[in-house]
């Protein structure tokens, strides 16, 4: 198998997790930084010159590396994503096929319904609905919470932190809830 090949192919849990997992350590190791992304608004907002004294802080010292790191982010999705695509339609299990069909939504292969995630479906009120006002209440939440789920569910509960350990289980409730009940509920309206 050459290399473009298996970079276009998805990666087993066993070597995606512990690269995930190992991004804790070093980043404590080479800068004692936490791992973390919903702070970087916080850091995007406090670049502009502004009154509000929530953004007045020194976003050099506290998030410079943090937007860097989220910079970053978004040239690796542009690679794998574009660049280094799978060319394979996304395979679903029988079973889930089944559950989306169940509240009407049909396995198009993308890896995001187009029925949920397209301007067309943004535009309707429905979609409207789920996708900016459920960003807008991601966004909240992830900042009422104290960091997102990737700051919660990796560096909070590697460092051993109660909060973490809460807010990720309410992210996971409130997961559940959303799949199982939220999200049926409304797309039938």
């Amino acid at each position: 198998m050459g290399i473009l090949t298996f970079l276009t192919q998805p990666w087993p849990w066993y070597i995606a997790g512990p690269l995930i997992g190992l991004t804790v350590p070093l980043l404590l190791f080479i800068g004692n930084k936490s791992f973390g992304v919903s702070a970087n608004l916080r850091h995007i907002c406090a670049i502009i010159p502004n009154k509000n004294p929530f953004f007045n802080y020194n976003w050099r010292q506290a998030g410079g590396w943090n937007l860097i790191f989220a910079l970053g982010i978004l040239i690796g999705g542009f690679i794998g994503g574009v660049l280094l695509k799978n060319p394979q339609p996304l395979q679903l299990a029988a079973s889930t096929q089944a559950d989306l069909q169940a509240i009407g939504i049909s396995s198009d292969g993308l890896l995001a319904p187009k029925r949920l995630f397209s301007f067309e479906a943004m535009l309707s009120f429905k979609g409207f609905l789920l996708l900016v006002l459920g960003g807008f209440l991601v966004g909240f939440g992830s900042r009422y919470a104290g960091g997102c789920t990737s700051g919660h569910a990796i560096s909070g509960l590697a460092n051993l932190q109660l909060p973490s350990l809460v807010a990720v289980i309410g992210f996971f409730a409130g997961g559940l809830v959303m799949t199982h009940f939220l999200l049926p509920f409304l797309l039938r309206f």
